[in-house]
């Protein structure tokens, strides 16, 4: 799961006055405000095919365009597509324009507000697979639409709303947001990106994959030594693997706390035990594989993102074996990662498990569909409901706090989703997933597992998702007498007890099947905690998940490996 918090949230006066006002305002009359939204021709150069939206808010700073799209909370905005729009030519962001968590233009309550619009700009692609369809090229900033470069996105107006007055803004779209800086490299940290010649066929566009290397201590001054490798995985990020940071900096006291809740340490408390004498010395690497619809591929082959998985293992970890001093051999590749990270990690060790020596898997994303979040997509009928009653059907939730305060509905992410991106193009977490696990559609874009707006589930497109492998618990049942005895003691997971997004009520499905083979067993370890640990959650601290893997990649070398030299102090 990735997510985006917005700096601010609706709440007080201005949230009451949504409630009291909504009813008024959805009643058929005309809008208060219409958004006239144009770009110059000196910040793009020919017309744009991609989405339009306006941000609202009640405060200016941060920019509008960084306090909407994020979830659980978002100030309003608006999205329309365009196709071909020249530059000057203004497009009209009015009522038929999909709003969250304001549904329409003429839902906004009266008084004074901040608007800014952004401009997200789509790339034309013809597949391999004969479709031809537009989406955003990642600019290596791993799918921010509000942050990625060559968007566009106009100053911040501001703008008086009352009842029986309509106000007329213009806003342009002055503002080209300029390339990524990529940090430069270190003693520590090496940075690598390459053209995956895979994904370029499939997309007939130059694609790139990457990663980001934390090279040992003492790396330099043995050279005749190659290390084992730990694969981490998780979203797009430039930074260093862990958050590791030679940097003393002192960190915030609420941070820290933060960071002991979860077991987690500081990237400088990690530098400081990667530097002891007595630490295990190993490489660690993550990928950068951002997809026109995600900031991440999930690793795997899909048929709406191409051979990502392909690209990753065949091209990606073979030039880094030949560019690094890495062991190039099963025993010397673990895997770990959380959330998205989490599900990336298992599903590379379920689908390659004699590529891998072994995963530390921590809070994943849905490894059983019949917990895809809340919604068994199986049997579920409606994802936004839960059945009850004539008079009650409860909405379910995708998110909650560590106490059980529900956050936010299903059928609110559906809607925001819905907002971002049309066509499975909003860039967030329940489309990336349908871009992975689902089919293509007719029109060459993701099939939803179910409509943003009604929720009605497509049980034709749930069996795709398990039919093809991506829900783990089911591939490993259908699978068993052929792919686990490669993965005995291979798989462990993490999860906190209360994990926000529901996350642990798979884990536990995932347990449960494990835990029942018997030919042969899979000696699977699974840690909850408890009570009341949410997303994020691990066991231990980073440190001493290393010193599992490195313990393990000792405890299950072949006969005759190197285990000595890598070990210097």
């Amino acid at each position: 799961m990735r997510a985006r918090l917005p700096s601010s949230r609706p709440s007080g006066p201005f949230a009451l006055a949504l409630l009291l006002t909504a009813a008024a305002c959805s009643s058929g009359a005309s809008p208060w405000v219409e958004f006239r939204v144009s770009f110059p021709d000196s910040v793009h150069d020919g017309p744009i095919t991609g989405r339009v939206f306006v941000m609202v808010s009640r405060n200016a700073q941060p920019e509008p365009r960084f306090q909407a799209g994020g979830y659980p909370f978002s100030t309003p905005f608006f999205g329309i597509d365009v196709s071909a729009l020249p530059a000057g030519q203004p497009v009209l962001v009015g009522d038929d324009a999909l709003g969250y968590p304001v549904e329409r233009v003429a839902d906004l309550p009266p008084g004074d507000y901040a608007v800014q619009a952004v401009v997200n700009v789509y790339t034309e692609f013809h597949r391999s697979d004969g479709h031809m369809i537009w989406a955003h090229m990642d600019q290596w900033e791993g799918q921010h639409f509000n942050r990625s470069p060559g968007n566009l996105y106009s100053d911040v107006a501001q703008v008086h709303v009352e009842p029986g007055r309509t106000t007329r803004v213009d806003l342009v779209a002055s503002h080209r947001i300029a390339p990524v800086e990529v940090p430069p490299d270190t003693k520590w940290v090496q940075r690598v990106k390459i053209q995956s010649e895979k994904l370029s066929e499939f997309w007939g566009h130059p694609f790139y994959i990457g990663a980001t290397v934390l090279l040992p201590a003492g790396y330099d001054e043995h050279p005749d030594v190659k290390y084992p490798v730990v694969y981490l995985q998780g979203h797009f990020s430039l930074q260093p693997p862990f958050g590791f940071t030679p940097d003393s900096t002192p960190v915030p006291d609420q941070q820290r706390a933060a960071l002991a809740s979860l077991n987690r340490e500081t990237g400088y408390e990690l530098y400081r035990s990667w530097t002891r004498p007595d630490f295990p010395r190993m490489i660690v690497v993550t990928f950068q594989h951002p997809t026109p619809y995600f900031d991440d591929s999930y690793a795997m082959n899909s048929a709406n993102n191409g051979p990502y998985g392909d690209a990753l293992l065949q091209e990606l970890v073979p030039y880094l074996e030949s560019h690094f001093r890495m062991i190039p051999q099963p025993y010397a590749r673990v895997l770990t990662g959380g959330s998205t990270g989490g599900w990336e990690s298992i599903a590379l060790m379920v689908h390659h498990p004699t590529f891998f020596a072994g995963t530390w898997t921590l809070y994943p994303d849905p490894v059983d569909f019949r917990h895809y979040g809340m919604v068994n997509v199986y049997e579920d009928s409606s994802a936004f409901t839960i059945p009850g009653t004539e008079w009650q059907q409860p909405d379910r939730f995708v998110m909650r706090a560590a106490d059980g305060q529900t956050l936010l509905s299903i059928r609110d992410f559906s809607r925001m989703e819905a907002v971002l991106g049309s066509h499975g193009r909003s860039g967030e977490q329940l489309e990336a997933w349908e871009s992975v696990y689902g089919p293509v559609g007719e029109d060459g874009y993701p099939k939803p597992v179910w409509d943003k707006l009604t929720g009605v589930v497509d049980h034709d497109v749930a069996g795709y998702m398990r039919d093809n492998g991506y829900d783990l618990r089911a591939y490993l049942a259908a699978h068993w007498d052929s792919v686990g005895a490669d993965l005995v003691d291979k798989i462990h997971v993490d999860v906190g007890d209360m994990d926000n997004f529901y996350l642990d009520l798979a884990v536990y499905d995932l347990q449960a099947f494990l835990d029942s083979t018997t030919a042969p067993k899979a000696n699977a370890t699974f840690r909850y905690g408890r009570p009341e640990k949410g997303h994020g959650w691990q066991h231990t601290t980073t440190a001493d998940l290393l010193r599992e893997m490195a313990d393990h990649i000792t405890r299950h070398a072949p006969t005759g490996a190197d285990m000595r030299t890598w070990k210097y102090r």
